[in-house]
């Protein structure tokens, strides 16, 4: 029992630091798009 809530518990770590550095390079990119599209209005 113990071993399975360790796995579900790392599994879940696991699962929301990936989503975490996913949001992080969707913002960054938005973030990238926005600054291109700004100098080419310039």
């Amino acid at each position: 029992m113990f071993r399975k809530l360790m796995l579900a518990g790392l599994a879940a770590t696991t699962l929301i630091t990936t989503a975490c550095n996913t949001i992080s390079g969707m913002g960054r990119d938005v973030e990238s798009v926005g600054r291109t599209v700004s100098d080419a209005a310039d």
